[in-house]
């Protein structure tokens, strides 16, 4: 869960379940020697800057035996693909300050931080939980 934390049980039994109800939601798996070694889960948001649909990048997971081996590129050039084709005007994500290696595979395939106004420097991922 971000922090390297696994989900509770309880989210484990009701998660596939749930995203089949969520529109918008694109997953891929990759994949080497019939074995999974990677996964991507993205949901389509809407920019009311651009009036276009962009592509959240929400879950990204490569196994670490085959960490740095091209998978979580392939995921995001995955991504990137069906941003394209869904039409929309970006992706997104958000990573730990902290993740140096996620930060280096996101700059890789293109990804820099978020700053609408260099003078205001970059913006921040706000929650507020509700339960």
């Amino acid at each position: 869960m971000g922090g390297g934390d696994g989900l509770l049980p309880e989210t484990r039994s009701t998660l596939v379940d749930a995203l089949k109800d969520v529109p918008g939601f694109h997953s891929a798996l990759a994949f080497f020697d019939q074995t999974p070694v990677g996964l991507i889960d993205c949901f389509i948001g809407f920019s009311t800057f651009a009036a276009k649909p962009l592509l959240n990048v929400h879950d990204i997971v490569v196994h670490q035996s085959v960490r740095g081996q091209g998978v979580a590129q392939a995921l995001l050039a995955w991504a990137e693909q069906r941003a394209r084709a869904i039409g929309c005007c970006k992706l997104t994500l958000e990573v730990l300050a902290n993740n140096d290696r996620a930060m280096a595979a996101y700059r890789r395939a293109g990804y820099v931080p978020y700053e609408l106004d260099p003078a205001a420097g970059q913006a921040l991922l706000l929650q507020k939980p509700l339960a």
